[in-house]
């Protein structure tokens, strides 16, 4: 047992604020500077990757730590919160065992056992037909209790689940409640097969198409709209013989071209743009001429730069920008080669988010993290608190498409933040018209806080929720109406 490492690796993943929480617990009553509204009552649910042993992979990225379910409670102006582990497969084994068993990030060929299912349930949570499903792309949900966050099992939609894996970023249709997911890899590891789904908000399965990619890619995100679905697929490739050698799963291709595949049936039509990195979608929709409209992040250079090309290059993180573009597709058009997408916002950004009562219809407010060294974050003095392995955003920003305008609010110079939510505002149909909820990172107290912004008063915050604990960096999340929860979660 002696080789069996006690402690978290001596790196930038596993230190400062990005050290392990490996924390499970409540907080019933938060500390809240300012005023909470009344109206709001709902949970905001997020996720992280949090490792619960050190893991025997040295150099493991951030992201490939056990999945950890926040729920933060909001009614009558108060605030209350509930983490716990998700119980996958790996995170009961390893418990059991006291030590780490899964090898490298997505590669089974370094792993100490065989698992079944290999999932961390890590990358976000959405509430769909009364479950919490916690998601990894590599694999089925998770579902758990809403309330307690107890871990019912692994999820398959009552056997009818098609794929082995399953999307961490589904999409909801606002008018009928429905559904449209997807998985890559649908067959196993270095598949080129993908298969799209269309759930019922009872549950049940209504459409299944299987298509193949034109290379084994990761596919994060991707874009609904009326008639069409619409996947990015990036240059970061699978060669399953590199992982039999223990090598990545991932590895960057400079020869790929970033494909932008566009399917109204059980046919992809694959538009390609120079190489690039698509990030997260903002939104998509079809415009009056029938074209498709699509909004997402890109970047220039390899966004996960950990995973270097065939000769270990990467680009220095400090280096990499992402922008929110807008491609516009003529999907009836012979044409494959797509024009240069119109660039919507400068700034370097990501994590997107919208009112999601307005997906996959034009749209007018984007909200997002944002980097801008000119608002004045103290870097030099938070520096060494940091970690690493992560973007740095110090604010969030709401931008108008419409004016073309952007909000920014700046939490302070020792602080950054994470992924935002929008939550409508109680009775009101207008679009943008409600709150933000965004999880800070404070580097003086190393805790971590929860600000809601008013949308009528972006710049400033109407209330600071604080945590007694740390959150480290965590990937995806969603906000559920208290009305839109089953009675007994209420």
């Amino acid at each position: 047992m002696s080789d069996i490492r006690v402690c978290f690796p001596d790196r930038p993943q596993f230190s400062g604020f990005m050290k392990p929480c490996r924390v499970e617990g409540d907080v019933s009553q938060l500390e809240v500077y300012g005023e909470i509204p009344k109206e709001i009552d709902g949970v905001f649910y997020r996720v992280m990757p949090d490792p619960q042993l050190p893991p025997f992979i040295d150099n493991d990225p951030w992201f490939n730590g056990d999945g950890n379910v926040s729920a933060f409670r909001i009614k009558d102006g108060r605030a209350s919160f509930r983490q716990r582990y998700v119980r996958t497969e790996k995170f009961v084994r390893e418990r059991e065992a006291q030590r780490a068993l899964i090898g490298k990030y997505r590669n089974k060929f370094t792993d100490a056992v065989e698992f079944k299912v290999r999932s961390t349930a890590n990358t976000n949570v959405v509430y769909f037909n009364g479950q919490l499903l916690a998601l990894k792309e590599d694999s089925p949900p998770y579902a758990m209790d809403p309330v307690t966050l107890e871990t019912k099992g692994l999820y398959d939609f009552e056997g009818q689940l098609p794929s082995l894996t399953f999307t961490a970023h589904p999409k909801f249709d606002p008018v009928t409640g429905e559904m449209v997911c997807f998985g890559y890899e649908a067959r196993g590891d270095g598949t080129p097969d993908v298969c799209y789904y269309s759930v019922s908000p009872t549950g049940k399965f209504t459409e299944v198409v299987w298509l193949v990619a034109p290379v084994v890619a990761m596919i994060h995100d991707f874009a609904v709209t009326d008639n069409w679905v619409s996947e990015p697929v990036p240059r970061s490739v699978c060669d399953i013989q590199r992982m039999k050698q223990g090598g990545e799963h991932w590895q960057w291709s400079p020869e790929t071209p970033l494909y932008l595949g566009s399917c109204p049936s059980n046919v992809m039509q694959w538009f390609q743009y120079k190489n690039s990195f698509p990030g997260h979608t903002a939104n998509a929709y079809e415009d009056e001429q029938g074209h498709l409209v699509i909004d997402l992040g890109l970047s220039e250079k390899n966004v996960f730069f950990w995973w270097p090309d065939a000769q270990g290059s990467a680009p220095e993180p400090s280096s990499i920008v992402s922008q929110l573009v807008r491609f516009t597709i003529d999907p009836q058009s012979e044409k494959r080669a797509l024009s240069k997408p119109e660039i919507l916002q400068h700034g370097n950004s990501e994590f997107y988010r919208i009112d999601d009562r307005f997906a996959t219809c034009p749209y007018r407010h984007c909200y997002f993290d944002l980097m801008d060294p000119q608002l004045g974050t103290d870097l030099e003095r938070i520096g060494p608190k940091l970690g690493g392995g992560f973007p740095l955003y110090n604010a969030v920003a709401h931008f108008d498409n419409v004016t073309g305008e952007t909000e920014v609010y700046f939490p302070g110079d020792v602080h950054l933040v994470q992924e935002p939510v929008f939550l409508p505002r109680k009775d009101s149909t207008t679009e943008g018209d409600g709150y933000i909820l965004v999880l800070v990172n404070n580097y003086e107290t190393m805790a971590s806080e929860l600000h809601l912004l008013d949308t009528r008063d972006f710049t400033r915050a109407q209330a600071r929720i604080l945590l007694p604990v740390r959150l480290r960096q965590g990937l995806h999340g969603s906000w559920v109406d208290g009305g839109d929860l089953n009675p007994r979660t209420a």
